[in-house]
């Protein structure tokens, strides 16, 4: 099939900008090296939209969050991630948390049956010198052309390393110990399962984790520094003894029934708690929340089984790590995600250092709106910056400093600020904004093909 545009990358960004270029009539050529002879370090299938960290997708609630904005935003601009997210939804509170294996089915079976996209499973390794691209190879884009792209940019490439927590299968854990419950009972109540810890037993869990053996690291990843939104659990742990307390193992909202009493009718807050959340639509894979980590596999399972309730844990998959790349964004694209000196070329997702996976999907779906602009000969008006995408492509694309540039995810602090309102209102009233200006944006942007 002749194209009208090369997408590089069939990862969360990548199959987002392909649907929104097709559902406009535009022929897409979408190149995933996965089951085309390459591969990544952390990819387990040659599936397209592949989840490889978390199946979350985080906070739903478009009142009060954020990302539950950005949500919102690509549900009105018929997101193929937020459609695929729907069909494949499990149980997680006031989050949306996916069955990853059916998402990714899911948004192939769109792809694969749009007769204006063709797949193609091969491996890429030069930017292409003409023809309008998307590049939209995520963190973990292949040596060659991350070599090739650093050429063009004349820039180094920052890292981080990104970090993978466990998952346990459900009947090994042991629920005559742990309980299910969402924090202040948020959701249908069933969402979590809790691992409490007394105050001896987390003092212990700590210790093991300052102890535990870790991975060793290659040359060429030395001094490669960590991203805040996804710190191994080890690496917390050795910022202090209660940072865990106040972070993935905080037990504030959480009730343990087996310490029910007359003046605690639902039991009181543990000590310390381990969180697992339902991972799959049958229920039978649960993922430790906030458990990212580095320990070595035998490390691992020693430690993890030392968690009441886990005594008897079988794993479907033990934590790891791997290396992440992203662009200086600041200074190698300009406001529509062109790479400056070669205008035929955007980038999409987490390579222009957005963070989490709904941030990668929406610049994705953005880096197609663009291109569809400019095939048909309109001119491109962003999102106000006063909405999620808005804010999350101008702090790529030149609000944030460049010389301390790092992933981001989408949060209020990027928004422009409201005055004159109440702390208690702010957030209500930064999304009650952004809806408004974001429908603006809407009846302004070119009707599809009929």
């Amino acid at each position: 099939m002749v194209h009208d545009v090369h997408i590089i990358g069939g990862g969360l960004a990548g199959s987002e900008a392909a649907w929104q270029l097709a559902r406009r009539g535009v022929k897409v050529r979408l190149s995933e090296m996965r089951g085309g002879g390459g591969s990544t370090p952390a990819h387990q299938t040659d599936g397209l939209a592949e989840l490889v960290c978390s199946n979350s997708f985080r906070s739903d609630d478009d009142e009060r969050n954020a990302v539950g904005l950005l949500h919102h935003e690509m549900r009105r601009l018929d997101s193929l991630v937020m459609r695929a997210g729907e069909i494949a939804r499990v149980p997680a509170g006031s989050a949306m948390a996916v069955d990853r294996d059916v998402f990714s089915a899911e948004v192939q079976k769109a792809l694969e049956q749009d007769p204006n996209i063709e797949i193609v499973r091969e491996q890429v390794d030069e930017l292409p010198t003409s023809g309008l691209t998307i590049v939209a190879t995520g963190p973990l884009t292949a040596a060659s052309l991350a070599r090739s792209i650093g050429k063009v940019t004349g820039e180094d490439s920052l890292a981080f390393f990104d970090a993978i927590a466990p998952i346990v299968h459900r009947d090994s854990i042991d629920m005559d110990i742990c309980w299910f419950q969402s924090r202040w009972n948020k959701g249908d109540g069933k969402d979590y399962i809790n691992c409490p810890m007394t105050k001896e037993q987390y003092l212990a869990f700590h210790q093991g984790l300052l102890d535990g053996e870790k991975g060793e690291f290659k040359d060429w990843e030395a001094d490669t520094p960590y991203f805040e939104g996804c710190m191994p659990i080890e690496v917390m742990a050795e910022r202090g003894v209660d940072t865990l307390r106040y972070g993935p193992m905080k037990p504030v909202g959480l009730d343990d029934p087996r310490t029910a009493c007359e003046d605690f009718p639902q039991g009181r807050w543990p000590y310390a708690v381990v969180q697992l959340r339902q991972d799959n639509k049958l229920g039978t894979l649960w993922n430790m929340v906030g458990f990212q980590t580095k320990l070595k596999y035998g490390a691992q399972v020693e430690l993890f089984r030392t968690i009441p309730g886990l005594e008897k844990a079988e794993f479907a998959r033990l934590g790891g790590m791997h290396r992440n790349t992203f662009l200086n964004s600041p200074i190698v694209l300009d406001r529509q995600l062109r790479l400056k000196g070669a205008e035929h070329i955007r980038f999409a997702g987490q390579i222009t250092g957005c963070e989490g996976y709904i941030e990668s999907s929406s610049v994705g779906l953005l880096a197609g709106l663009m291109t569809a602009a400019e095939l048909g000969g309109r001119s491109w008006n962003p999102p106000p910056a006063t909405t999620a995408m808005g804010a999350l492509l101008g702090h790529i694309t030149g609000d944030a400093e460049a010389d301390s540039y790092q992933p981001m995810n989408i949060n209020f602090g990027l928004f422009p600020p409201l005055h004159d309102v109440k702390k208690k209102q702010r957030k209500e009233s930064y999304t009650g904004r952004a809806k408004e200006d974001f429908g603006r944006w809407l009846e302004e942007l070119a009707p599809l093909p009929a």
